[in-house]
């Protein structure tokens, strides 16, 4: 038997407050045992789960590893705008006019996300 991934795990400045963004973004939910103030926190969704540590350390460069979200209920606009209103601003905008591409978002802490078109609209 080989190994699983059991969460992907991202430093972090406020381990309860990012988790907190992640699970409102996301639809899923902290552990009942995640407080803030915690040095950790875990969000667990129907797409995984995420584990936050805090760090002494701030962000300095760019993301090695980020998530690509695909709305499943929405447009990949509609979840841009829904993710604009939680407070992630849009880093870079890779639309185009004939409806590919994809938005580059970041999280509270500054990790940056891309947000990718709907299943329904890559078959069109």
């Amino acid at each position: 038997m080989t190994s699983l991934i059991r969460h992907v795990t991202i430093d972090c400045t406020d381990a309860y407050r990012l988790a907190r963004f992640w699970a409102e973004a996301l639809d899923g939910s902290l552990a009942e045992d995640d407080f803030p103030g915690d040095p950790e926190a875990t969000f667990t969704s129907a797409g995984g789960a995420l584990l936050f540590l805090s760090v002494p350390d701030a962000r300095t460069v760019k993301n090695r590893v980020h998530l690509d979200l695909q709305p499943q209920d929405r447009s990949r606009d509609q979840e841009v705008e829904r993710l604009l209103a939680l407070g992630a601003p849009l880093v870079a905008d890779h639309r185009r006019p004939d409806g590919t591409g994809w938005a580059t978002m970041a999280d509270p802490e500054g990790n940056e996300f891309c947000v990718e078109r709907s299943a329904a609209e890559r078959a069109r």
